[in-house]
């Protein structure tokens, strides 16, 4: 099955080897069969680990923890060496082979060609180590079950401590198929939250009450019966009772450590990978999602970072589409300052360009060739602008309108605008697009801002010298060569390599501008 996560990018090759909280559980990348073949051969080899463990707690507490009655006395030689010994590979097989393949039964919906898991198939994820340490605790209730018949058949009195032994161990087992189980089954643990997010639950002080009673409350009862065991057995000595104390004191110790390590371990997994995530996030300004496999309060905690990190995205998608469109001077503007409407004075280098005979392309050419055209066109001259700090501050049709020194200042905007428009016009005559344009540049105060109603409006600037620019681009349709630009652009710029030309009345004027070209 292919799952939600499974679409989402992985941070990278250091963070993907963790991303269930341990290298062993390999990547979210896997295919279902390395995935599946991994979860097999964890399953099967924690559960012969954690029944060998049980089986040497059982021969050290027999034989040392609790010395009287002596359950290895030469009459239980065929018994020790016999019986328990054919049962105890026949419950290693049953355990590991059968309950490994019953767990892997459950999870067959997670393929690639099966469809989402339904959520009594997404539950088994979470049922799964129940059923394993359930199956361990059958198995080892028989084994003490037949313990304490052989046992009873030679001597009652050897009874109580073989079941006492058996037990003791049986707990040790379980606790740890348990917790193992549930360390392995972490990938389909993920795969059944994300079609099936509601299946977290709010358990953290259940598993911590499990944990502590577990690793900590049965052992210390352990403890007190070994003692109540030894002070109502008279061959019982202080010695002895002292020894006993210490070597389940000291096994309870490890297996104490074990089951808290691992319920320590899942919080501090998934904790850890919210913490590299954040990291992530921060160093890199990297958005990418993490692997939740949790089903409690740290599952949600998982589930609530990516959460945010879909909103960063989003936000960021946003940005990046909203600065394509204004611009991202226009975008800084507005998260800095605020979005309003109205304007503010400034003065700013105003650079126009047109394209020649956009209508006689029209017609000659297919629309997709005509957008193909006009792409690469405004591709020279929004390089050029973007080169010098200006703002394309819109695209109409065939044209184009650019500014220098709004929204933010520029130390040169008459400059910038004078190098824009000649880089331009040498770019579009080296680029032979079979277009031309007319390039016109002017310079002088304007009011720039947001223009519209509430619900609808636009950042652009509004003054004679957008007019300017606009008439002077017509005139340099004549000589596309050769743009054209206002004195008074000329006059403010820092520097520039601009001669003076004719004078000439532009339309809707009165007087005269003096027109200046760049030097050829």
């Amino acid at each position: 099955m292919s799952s939600v996560q499974d679409d989402k990018p992985a941070m990278n090759l250091s963070h993907s080897t963790i991303e269930y909280g341990s290298i062993l559980l390999g990547s979210r990348r896997d295919s279902p069969e390395r995935r599946r073949g991994r979860v097999q051969l964890l399953l099967t080899l924690w559960v012969l680990t954690a029944n060998v463990v049980g089986v040497g707690v059982v021969i050290l507490l027999g034989t040392v923890g609790i010395p009287n009655p002596d359950v290895f006395a030469p009459e239980v030689h065929d018994i020790v060496f016999v019986y328990l010994p054919i049962y105890v590979v026949v419950a290693f097989v049953v355990g590991a082979a059968l309950g490994t393949a019953v767990v892997m039964r459950m999870l067959r919906w997670a393929s690639d060609t099966d469809p989402a898991p339904t959520r009594q198939e997404a539950r088994s994820a979470f049922r799964a180590p129940w059923v394993l340490a359930a199956m361990q605790a059958v198995l080892w209730i028989v084994g003490t079950a037949l313990v304490a018949t052989l046992y009873g058949m030679r001597d009652p009195e050897l009874i109580p401590k073989a079941v006492l032994v058996s037990l003791f161990s049986a707990v040790v087992v379980c606790a740890a198929s348990y917790l193992l189980t549930e360390f392995a089954m972490r990938p389909y643990a993920a795969l059944a939250l994300a079609a099936h997010p509601s299946m977290r639950r709010r358990d953290l002080t259940v598993r911590a009450l499990v944990t502590w009673l577990l690793g900590s409350g049965v052992p210390v009862l352990g403890v007190v019966l070994v003692v109540a065991f030894g002070a109502a057995d008279d061959r019982t000595t202080k010695p002895d009772l002292l020894l006993s104390v210490g070597i389940i004191g000291a096994i309870s110790f490890c297996t104490g450590l074990l089951l808290t390590y691992l319920g320590t371990d899942r919080i501090g997994a998934p904790l850890r990978s919210v913490i590299s995530g954040m990291e992530q996030v921060r160093r890199d300004g990297r958005t990418e999602t993490i692997v939740v496999y949790d089903g409690t309060e740290m599952g949600e905690l998982q589930a609530g970072f990516n959460a945010m990190v879909d909103g960063l995205t989003e936000r960021e998608r946003l940005r990046d589409l909203f600065g394509r469109h204004v611009g991202p001077d226009v975008v800084r503007a507005a998260l800095d300052r605020g979005v309003r409407l109205g304007g503010e004075i400034r003065d700013v280098g105003v650079l126009f360009v047109d394209v020649v005979g956009s209508t006689t392309m029209a017609t000659r050419l297919p629309p997709h060739e005509v957008v193909e055209t006009l792409n690469r066109f405004f591709g020279v001259v929004v390089a050029a602008v973007n080169r010098r700090g200006g703002l394309i501050n819109k695209f109409e049709g065939d044209a184009a309108l650019a500014v220098f020194g709004a929204p933010t200042p520029h130390p040169d905007p008459a400059g910038a605008a004078l190098e824009a428009a000649a880089e331009i016009a040498r770019e579009l005559a080296a680029a032979d697009l079979g277009i031309e344009a007319g390039v016109g540049v002017s310079y002088g105060e304007v009011v720039a801002g947001n223009i519209g109603a509430e619900d609808r409006y636009e950042y652009t600037v509004i003054g004679d010298p957008v007019n300017e620019s606009a008439r002077l681009s017509e005139l340099a349709k004549r000589d596309t060569r050769l743009p054209l630009a206002s004195e008074r652009a000329v006059a403010a710029a820092a520097e520039h390599s601009w001669n003076a030309a004719d004078a000439v009345v532009l339309r809707g004027r009165a007087t005269p501008t003096r027109l200046y070209q760049p030097e050829v």
